[in-house]
């Protein structure tokens, strides 16, 4: 049994005792409710809140374990208050772009997670026919690039071959949506307003476009990768009032960080598409507000210092990418609740959304027949990020430095505290169960 004053419920937050019984919750009940329970944990005013399910996550194993690996990313992510995971099928090598590279994967996995791990299988151009497999092996569904993905053996595909593999099968596919005809190569230099001019809103807007376009014609469902720009949102609303199955996303970093305000050379901010300005970061929150943006996503998406290019700080140079799981949670809530949104906003967008996203019905919620994925989360602590100090593979996130309000005190997965100590992740498939 974990009790608290402040259990954050589907109903919203209330003092509760969650009962557990074989890694599930079984009863919920009265704060101060006895019972012969083998552990009887009391957290006070400390929040309760169901574990953090965050479904973009690149973890790039195996084949560039040298940027992340199943083993750090987890630990990382289990250190924030996330339970479950869905990784990327790139930057991995093999890529997930068939079932027996998703085997390949799930070998490399095997006995390295501190969560429980979903995958997401890839399209690109010329593997249509292998997508029925693959969905039937267990993918959630399929991520498509529109633009260049940044490693070769993850190609983008085209107009015609996105509807190729919507007809293919009949999942979920999710699309890192900038046009290519709107980008420009950048010029090496450290100013990040360079490499910003590079891929304007413009790229977001037209590709957002071609993704509900071809959702529509063959009566798929689409959600839009890591929503940078505000503009594409009038898109989304008018789809969905049409009846298309569009949804889309946000990242702590779109809603947190202010281009105006990134230092030159400070390349570890670098990440594709890119973060734009403060008025343009207050059109997403209000997006987020009134459920257009439906999740908060960390695109955790490391890689070595080196790859950062931190020693030129040339922005053009530099992988883009983002390290963040770890921080996702209290980077959201130490924003949000500057902006008067409550905890339990917080735990929908980064918990229960994502789950309904991914189809995990047992995950992100406090209630009866869910897995006890359960965050101890004290709300009003503060911490100075240590980059060093976080569970990552490489010290390297924008975030170093900022005070944030939130600290993760314990993270259960199944009723079982996640230490480090043991490794007790389980694979996931859509559906779970």
């Amino acid at each position: 049994m974990v009790r608290s004053r402040r259990v954050i419920t589907p109903d919203g937050e209330t003092p509760a005792a969650v009962v557990v019984e074989h890694g599930r919750i079984v009863a919920i009940r009265p704060y101060d409710a006895t019972a012969s329970a083998a552990s009887d944990v009391d957290l006070g005013d400390t929040v309760l809140a169901p574990g953090l399910v965050d479904t973009h996550v690149h973890v790039n194993e195996p084949g560039r374990t040298e940027w992340e690996g199943f083993a750090t990313a987890t630990r990382a992510a289990a250190a924030g208050g996330v339970t479950t995971i869905i990784d990327m099928p790139l930057n991995s090598l093999p890529p997930t772009v068939n079932a027996e590279a998703l085997r390949i994967k799930q070998a490399a996995a095997t006995g390295q997670c501190h969560v429980d791990v979903g995958f997401w299988g890839g399209a690109i151009p010329g593997n249509a026919a292998d997508l029925p497999a693959l969905h039937a092996a267990g993918v959630f569904g399929f991520k498509a690039f529109l633009a260049d993905s940044g490693v070769p053996e993850f190609p983008p595909v085209d107009r015609e071959q996105l509807a190729a593999a919507m007809a293919a099968a009949d999942a979920l596919f999710v699309i890192h949506a900038e046009d290519p005809d709107h980008l420009h190569d950048a010029a090496s230099s450290p100013a990040y307003a360079d490499f910003l001019s590079s891929r304007p809103a413009d790229a977001e807007h037209a590709a957002v476009a071609t993704a509900i376009a071809v959702a529509r014609a063959a009566n798929r469902r689409v959600h839009i990768l890591h929503l940078s720009a505000a503009s594409a949102l009038p898109l989304i609303a008018q789809a969905r009032a049409d009846g298309v199955r569009v949804t889309a996303e946000t990242c702590p970093h779109y809603l947190t960080l202010d281009a105006g305000r990134i230092p030159d050379g400070a390349t570890e901010f670098k990440c594709c598409p890119p973060i734009r300005d403060a008025a343009n970061a207050d059109r997403l929150w209000a997006a987020l507000a009134d459920g257009l943006i439906t999740c908060v996503v960390s695109d955790h998406s490391p890689c070595t210092p080196e790859l950062k290019r931190q020693d030129t700080g040339d922005f053009a140079a530099a992988w883009g990418g983002i390290a963040s799981v770890q921080l996702g949670l209290p980077v959201i809530w130490t924003a949000a609740r500057d902006r008067g949104h409550a905890l339990a906003e917080v735990v929908s967008w980064m918990a229960t959304r994502p789950a309904d996203l991914a189809g995990l019905p047992d995950k992100g919620r406090i209630a009866v027949g869910a897995d006890a994925d359960l965050v101890a989360f004290d709300p009003d602590a503060t911490f100075v990020v240590d980059a060093h100090a976080l569970h990552h593979k490489n010290p390297v996130t924008p975030y170093a430095g900022k005070t944030l309000h939130g600290v993760v005190r314990t993270t259960w997965l199944r009723g079982r505290p996640v230490t480090g100590a043991e490794k007790h992740g389980h694979f996931l498939t859509k559906g779970h169960r």
